[in-house]
């Protein structure tokens, strides 16, 4: 399971934001081909959304015996992800992004901790060590995901509050 939140966090808190970064402003920039949804709180609601959603036992459980429900589910990870950056890159949006990648912070930090910190496994994982992989995947999502999240949220919001040129002090 481990492996698993490893290839998702990627998708999500570091591929994501990098294609966004190389899309921004192109035709293909996400936030100009679904402008309803590439708003930060719609997007971060989306977001949300596909990552409980595909965390839900019954979901971890069909994509652990088909692999191409597993190719469905890291597809739409990475799809929120970028609609998600996407949205709180554009400068249009800033105090919005801001609120939108702290509340995101916040929920990737709570599921990281549920997944982490509960006393059973939750998700079907055969061997001895289940929990204690699935203990250790909750650390990942909650280390990379809530981190990565923050931080760009705070750099988003440090960028903001500075003075702009031409502007009283």
């Amino acid at each position: 399971m481990t492996g698993h939140m490893a290839a998702h966090m990627i998708a999500v808190a570091i591929a994501a934001p990098l294609i966004a970064l190389g899309l921004q402003g192109s035709r293909y920039d996400p936030a100009t081909l679904v402008p309803r949804l590439a708003t930060p709180l719609a997007a971060a609601l989306v977001e949300a959304v596909v990552v409980w959603g595909w965390h839900v036992p019954a979901l971890r459980r069909l994509v652990a015996h088909a692999p191409a429900w597993l190719a469905i589910e890291q597809a739409m990870f990475l799809a929120a992800g970028l609609l998600l950056w996407s949205a709180v890159l554009a400068p249009r949006h800033r105090a919005a992004g801001v609120a939108a990648l702290l509340v995101t912070s916040m929920h990737m930090t709570l599921l990281g901790a549920l997944i982490g910190l509960a006393p059973r496994p939750l998700y079907m994982h055969h061997g001895p060590d289940a929990l204690a992989d699935q203990q250790l995947a909750g650390v990942v999502m909650l280390l990379v995901g809530g981190i990565a999240y923050l931080i760009g949220g705070l750099a988003m919001l440090g960028r903001l509050l500075q003075p702009r040129e031409g502007a009283p002090a």
